[in-house]
């Protein structure tokens, strides 16, 4: 949270003290070439499309706290935005803060206030004049506040043990908070943390693993270690030991996106990666992998997986 996450931003207050060319900037919008990303903050269209959803919201949350006249207490989704850890769907439009219920929960402008009884007891961690709820925190709000998938995902990124420096939130943590909690959301928190892995390397992987429980499947072994021909280790997204079968989600970025390249064309991406497949093929029975659109229907997931021969205790869902 050191840092924002993009630093070429044009602010009205920051000019130098020269007065702005507001014919000049309505030019400049209106041809796309800036895009306004809070009141008197604007960006290059290619440095604010070149970064994710996520770092987008972080971005806002920034501009925000740095206008904002009162101390914040960021929170929820901001909160989560700024430690990294990811969502489905589309970020909110206003950025969260906690206020206590004397104060008011009322959404107004850019921010969206989150009334709680619990706000004296919250704690936060310091950040520029305002704080922000610690991850533990924020997770378990969003896990207590969402449905379940969404929570899931939330305690998934939290735990997340391959982040760079070390997962935000330990097991033993999580646990002991929601065991304590009480009131509302506490039994979705409960759900939720009690499905939720340190083991899962992305938002899809968690929706993966969500979606195959809900469908009947046997729960998977998450993160299985293969041996492979060339003696390099190979690590599954989903393995069932009893039934010999691998699971992968193939997201789109490991074609596309420049870290996971590491120098590669996509071309020699796709070929590592089907050398890959093939050598784990010679070790088990089935080998099952699936993209984004099966997630977004229920019955392409259970299709592909039962007609590998993965047993399920439910039938297959409807349209």
């Amino acid at each position: 949270m050191d840092e924002p996450p993009l630093a070429t931003v044009f602010r009205r207050r920051e000019n130098d003290g020269e007065p702005v060319n507001d014919r000049r900037l309505r030019a400049r919008l209106a041809g796309g070439d800036l895009v306004r990303i809070a009141p008197g903050a604007f960006a290059t269209r290619a440095d604010w499309e070149a970064l994710s959803p996520m770092a987008r919201h972080a971005q806002r949350v920034w501009e925000a706290a740095a206008r904002a006249r009162s101390e914040l207490v960021i929170s929820h989704a901001a909160a989560a935005a700024l430690y990294g850890i990811d969502r489905i769907g589309p970020w909110p439009e206003r950025i969260d803060v906690s206020t206590g219920i004397s104060s008011g929960g009322r959404s107004s402008g850019e921010f969206r206030r989150r009334g709680r009884g619990d706000i004296a007891h919250i704690v936060g961690i310091p950040w520029q004049r305002h704080s922000v709820t610690t991850p533990l925190q924020t997770a378990v709000d969003l896990s207590a506040d969402s449905r379940f998938l969404d929570g899931v995902v939330a305690l998934d990124q939290a735990l997340w043990s391959k982040r760079a420096a070390g997962a935000l939130v330990s097991g033993a943590a999580l646990e002991e908070h929601v065991g304590g909690m009480s009131g509302r959301g506490c039994a979705r928190a409960a759900r939720a943390a009690g499905f939720a892995t340190s083991l899962a390397d992305s938002v899809r992987e968690s929706q993966s693993r969500v979606l195959i429980g809900m469908l009947g499947f046997p729960p998977p072994e998450l993160q299985a270690c293969f041996v492979l021909s060339n003696g390099r280790d190979a690590f599954t997204d989903f393995f069932w030991r009893d039934h010999r079968h691998i699971g992968e989600f193939d997201g789109a970025g490991k074609y596309r996106d420049p870290q996971l390249l590491r120098g590669r064309t996509p071309e020699e991406v796709l070929l590592a990666e089907k050398d890959r497949e093939d050598d784990l093929r010679r070790q088990v029975r089935a080998f099952s992998r699936w993209r984004l659109p099966a997630l977004r229907s229920p019955r392409a997931l259970y299709d592909i997986l039962h007609g590998a021969g993965l047993p399920t205790t439910r039938p297959r869902p409807g349209r």
